[in-house]
């Protein structure tokens, strides 16, 4: 776990030195404190959206598999570093991004986005690759630019998708 927030640190920094190369002014709402960046548009690039959203996960969300994927968000995949530990976008690390994480618990994200634009943004991190949204601070987690496994990956993110969720 002290390796994987060591590496968030590290890219974090990384990223927050380059944000004003990328972005000569900032939009809108970029770097306010207490909210998600627009949330209606998507973090995939256009040229690959129709793709990513036809991506399905390869298992169901058996309560095995998300007690796993509790496990790597709350472990080795480092999301609760940012995330924080019920997945409200206030972890730690959050109060160093220029936009605060996602907020796993918010029924309009669960609406918005497919499991398959939510994989393509943990295989590629979400760093202004779309053009509409500034780089939000989100690493590439599943290898081979990340340090999970995919399978281990997908059982995150369905884990990430029942937060909130009415039981």
């Amino acid at each position: 776990m002290r390796r994987n927030l060591s590496r968030v640190a590290m890219v974090t920094g990384l990223f927050l030195g380059s944000v004003a190369s990328v972005w000569a002014v900032n939009p809108a709402g970029y770097g306010q404190a207490g909210g998600e960046y627009d949330i209606t548009i998507p973090r995939v690039p256009a040229g690959e959206l129709a793709k990513a959203k036809k991506v399905k996960p390869p298992f169901e969300p058996t309560p095995d598999v998300l007690a796993e994927g509790k496990q790597i968000f709350l472990g080795m995949g480092g999301c609760v570093s940012c995330h924080g530990p019920e997945g409200k976008g206030n972890g730690s690390a959050a109060t160093i991004l220029p936009i605060q994480p996602r907020n796993f618990t918010n029924p309009k994200f669960h609406r918005l986005r497919t499991p398959g634009e939510l994989m393509w943004v943990l295989k590629n991190g979400s760093m202004g690759q779309s053009g509409r949204v500034p780089g939000t601070g989100m690493l590439p987690v599943v290898q081979p630019k990340g340090f999970i496994t995919e399978e281990q990956g997908w059982k995150a993110l369905l884990y990430e998708l029942s937060l909130g969720k009415k039981k």
